[in-house]
C-alpha cells in the first residue's frame, strides 16, 4: 500500500533515498524497484530483518536495476548515523504521530537531506483520526500509539519552522478509514469480529485486484475521508549550490 505520489516525489538511478521509520519496508521496496538507492531506517530489528530478507529476494529475482543498491540501518530519528546533507530525498511515512519531540526529528530529517532535496511527510489525517480517538481511548494510548493528532496547517506550520519550503499536499487511503472506525468501535485487537474481518477482506481484494469503481471511489472520497495526508517539502538550496545551478 503505497502512500506517496512518485510523480510528486521522483526517485530513480542516481538518487539516494532514505525511507525514515520503514516499518514493513512498503516505500523502500518501490524505491528499489524504481532503481535508486535505499537505505530503510528504523528501530525495529524485526522489522529490518524482514526488509533485508525481501531485499534480497528482490535482487535474486531481478526486479531492480543492476545499479540499485538498498540496505537497512538501525536507528533513532532524533540522532542519526548519517552525515550533513547525505539524500537526495527522504519519506517519514506516519511516524511524527509517534513521536514526543517531533520538531526534534524534523530537524533531524533537515540535516540530512541534501540542500534542493524533496522529503514526503505522511500524518494520519485529522478527521478520520479525531474520530478514531473519540471511538477507542485504547488506540492511542497503547505503548507505541499515536500521541497527536496533526491538523495539515499544524504540520506545514512545523515543517516550515524548520527550514523546510512547503509545496504540494493530497490525501490518500479513504477506503481504510471506515476499517479502522470499525476496529475502534470493536477493539482495536478484535480481528475476528465479523464486520471487520469483512471489510478487511475487501480491502485486500482492492488492493489485490484495483477495480475501477473503487479508485474511482477512493479518489472522490480522499479529500474528505483520506486516512492519510501527504505534504513535500523542499530543503532550499544553498547560495553555492544555486551559482553552480545544481538541484536535485
Amino acid at each position: 500500500m503505497i502512500t506517496v505520489d512518485f510523480n510528486l516525489f521522483p526517485v530513480g538511478p542516481g538518487r539516494r533515498v532514505l525511507d525514515l521509520g520503514c516499518g514493513g519496508g512498503r516505500h523502500a521496496f518501490e524505491i528499489y524497484r524504481r532503481g535508486a538507492d535505499v537505505v530503510a531506517f528504523d528501530q525495529n530489528v524485526s522489522d529490518l530483518a524482514e526488509v533485508e530478507a525481501m531485499f534480497t529476494a528482490m535482487r535474486n529475482e531481478g526486479q531492480v536495476p543492476e545499479t540499485a543498491t538498498a540496505e537497512t540501518v538501525k536507528g533513532d530519528a532524533l540522532d542519526m548515523p548519517f552525515d550533513d546533507d547525505s539524500f537526495d530525498r527522504v519519506i517519514a511515512a506516519e511516524i511524527f504521530e509517534h513521536l514526543p519531540h517531533d520538531t526534534a526529528a524534523m530537524k533531524e530529517l533537515y540535516r540530512v537531506l541534501k540542500p534542493g532535496g524533496i522529503a514526503a511527510i505522511t500524518v494520519p489525517s485529522f478527521l478520520p483520526e479525531r474520530i478514531c480517538w473519540a471511538l477507542s481511548e485504547e488506540y492511542h494510548t497503547n505503548e507505541g500509539g499515536h500521541i497527536r493528532i496533526y491538523t495539515r496547517a499544524e504540520l506545514e506550520a512545523k515543517l516550515k519552522a524548520t527550514g523546510f519550503q512547503i509545496g504540494p499536499h493530497h490525501h490518500a487511503h479513504a477506503l481504510h478509514a471506515p476499517y479502522w472506525w470499525i476496529k475502534c468501535a470493536v477493539g482495536t485487537d478484535n480481528n475476528e469480529h465479523p464486520l471487520a474481518k469483512a471489510y478487511h477482506e475487501l480491502l485486500v481484494w482492492d488492493m489485490l485486484k484495483a477495480p475501477k469503481v473503487t479508485r474511482v471511489a477512493e479518489r472522490l472520497l480522499n479529500p474528505v475521508i483520506g486516512k492519510s495526508v501527504i505534504v513535500y517539502v523542499r530543503k532550499p538550496l544553498t547560495d553555492e549550490a544555486i551559482d553552480a545551478g545544481t538541484s536535485t
